[in-house]
């Protein structure tokens, strides 16, 4: 496969940026097989946004010929509290719920290397940290706190000082060309490829779209950083009704889509194109049923036509859920499966675990 055609697998929906192509150009031409890494905190079920957009990613990346790395982060669940900030659960759902939810994508351990944080932290590695600390002034370190999903406000603890700069390491002690992440895990990224130039650890940083709860919400002040503006409206675990779970059942989905946001003729903020754009336009046309009445079937090419007779009204709220909720259900049937077959994963999270 030549370079470009790899760039474009990279750029791919969900991918919202590459920071930056050139250099993306510049590690094909010298890695034959570069390396990827995405950190996870461990916390409660995983939803669409988690689960579903890595794995659809992480397969672009896979025939690109990139060796992905999914890093299972103890430590800094710990540090945030994550499952009450038990230690050892969160090190059991890590190497069980949470890894199999991956699984159950298609991501088994022959295609991704699966590391827990806390099995990588050597001498070198709290080294790395201390020099990062070193290298970065504390504001800028508590402006990257927005990482944990926190505000620099809301922090009470110490430890979340060493939080960006554990992550930045995990990138260098991973020794990854390509560090890939959701839009919320920008500021880290810009912070540690400023320092990899001086440290000769030179990275792309990757950075997908965060897909919105299903109650939508308006985007943040259109002057903010680019990741401030999509934090907000993001699909979040801990809000009632707000996210699809990657095991969710046929019936479960369809509930939750129903109730989606989806306002006649407004594309802006709408949960559900969003869904349509960023999973199911991304592979193939979108088949939307309906009697003929209504106008009849019709399969809708890209995002941008579906945008365009959406806002012109040719196209009902309803009648998309319907199809939304059709075709997602199917693309997770592998996942609600393979949870069948092994229950025990899922009895690894309780009801208290889910938004936590």
């Amino acid at each position: 496969m030549d370079i470009e055609s790899r760039i474009d697998l990279v750029k791919r929906k969900p991918t919202e940026e590459v920071v930056t192509e050139e250099d993306l150009r510049s590690i094909f031409q010298n890695y034959e097989h570069p390396k990827h890494y995405i950190g996870f905190e461990i916390s409660g079920m995983v939803h669409l946004g988690t689960g579903l957009c890595t794995a659809l990613k992480i397969r672009d990346f896979i025939e690109a010929g990139i060796k992905p790395t999914i890093l299972l982060a103890d430590y800094h669940s710990y540090i945030n509290q994550k499952l009450g900030g038990d230690l050892e659960k969160i090190r059991k759902v890590a190497n069980g719920y949470f890894k199999h939810t991956f699984v159950s994508l298609g991501l088994d351990e022959s295609k991704v290397d699966y590391v827990l944080a806390s099995d990588l932290y050597n001498n070198d590695y709290w080294k790395e940290v201390l020099r990062i600390t070193k290298d970065t002034t504390i504001n800028r370190m508590l402006r990257c706190i927005t990482i944990m999903g926190r505000k620099e406000s809301e922090a009470t603890s110490s430890a979340v000082v060493l939080y960006p700069a554990m992550q930045a390491a995990d990138i260098f002690m991973l020794d990854a060309q390509i560090a890939h992440a959701g839009m919320d895990q920008r500021k880290v990224h810009m912070l540690a490829r400023e320092l990899s130039h001086s440290y000769k650890k030179e990275f792309v940083a990757v950075h997908h779209h965060l897909l919105p709860g299903l109650q939508g919400g308006a985007r943040m002040d259109p002057n903010a950083s680019k990741e401030d503006q999509v934090i907000e409206a993001k699909m979040s675990k801990s809000i009632p009704g707000s996210a699809i779970f990657i095991h969710d059942s046929e019936d479960e989905i369809k509930a939750k889509i129903k109730k989606a946001q989806c306002a006649e003729k407004v594309v802006e903020g709408n949960a559900v194109i969003e869904y349509a754009e960023y999973l199911m336009l991304r592979d193939k046309p979108l088949k939307v049923e309906r009697p003929a009445k209504f106008g009849g079937d019709i399969e809708l090419a890209d995002a941008a036509e579906l945008k365009k007779i959406y806002a012109d009204g040719k196209l009902h709220p309803m009648d998309l859920k319907n199809a939304v909720a059709k075709e997602l259900a199917e693309i997770l049937r592998p996942s609600r499966e393979y949870f069948e077959k092994h229950k025990e994963y899922l009895e690894q999270i309780t009801a208290k675990d889910i938004t936590r």
